[in-house]
């Protein structure tokens, strides 16, 4: 059994038009967001997942705050440049090259790739996922390498009532 959370980024701030898209920070909100649904996933997961996030700023940040809600060590967050700005296809090849050691991935990356790659794997009643939303997928494989389709297991996002 696997078990992929697909994470978008917190909320990012826009208020510096001069920015480059890939530096961008984290605004209020999703510094607020972030620790909220950092803690929603701890509640659903057995087991903590290795975390593997895009390189981009808001991604390496929001992948920041769910290590330490989470305890896992900052340390051991992989940063794989090929999750910035990627289609569903591309996001799909990096989940096929994941460790086979480590059951339970969480993803953090961006729109549209991770709301198609959902999708793509999952019959999903959600549609395209806001910022710091996260949809839990189960997979009845051994290796990451034969992801194919799965389960929606859980889906959350910061504004729903809990």
């Amino acid at each position: 059994m696997r078990t992929l959370t697909l994470i978008r980024h917190a909320k990012s701030s826009w208020d510096d038009p001069k920015i480059e898209d890939f530096h961008r920070p984290l605004n209020e909100r999703g510094f607020r967001d972030a620790p909220v649904m950092a803690q929603r996933l701890g509640n659903l997961l057995d087991a903590t997942p290795q975390l593997v996030a895009s390189p981009a700023l808001r991604t390496t940040t929001t992948a920041r705050i769910f290590a330490e809600v989470l305890g896992v060590a900052e340390s051991s967050i992989r940063f794989e440049p090929p999750i910035y700005d990627a289609t569903a296809a591309e996001l799909l090849a990096v989940v096929r090259e994941l460790d086979d050691a480590f059951p339970n991935v969480a993803l953090f990356g961006h729109n549209p790739g991770l709301t198609d790659l959902s999708h793509q794997l999952a019959r999903c009643t959600f549609g395209e996922m806001p910022t710091c939303a996260m949809a839990v997928l189960e997979f009845d494989v051994d290796r990451w390498a034969d992801v194919a389709h799965g389960r929606l297991f859980a889906y959350s996002f910061p504004k729903e009532r809990q």
